[in-house]
């Protein structure tokens, strides 16, 4: 599968895109500094039920995105 392919699946499957996924994130403060791709995981598969495929293609949209800075993020 796609990256886009994740990313479109992820839309249809919880009704919500990347940026409606974020905006959850940030209301119930789940993204912080430095964090943990874990903590993001686990947080989509308890928020929205989706698995490790899918919710590392999340992390990866929300680290190019820049909306999750990490110590290993490329600035």
């Amino acid at each position: 599968m796609s990256y886009q392919a994740y990313i479109d699946n992820i839309t249809l499957k919880t009704g919500k895109n990347p940026d409606q996924i974020r905006e959850d994130a940030l209301s119930q403060g789940v993204i912080t500094e430095n964090m943990k791709a874990t903590v993001f995981t686990d947080w989509l598969k308890k928020e929205y039920q989706l698995g490790h495929g899918h919710s590392m293609a999340l992390w990866k949209y929300f680290i190019d995105h820049k909306w999750i800075i990490t110590k290993n993020s490329k600035i």
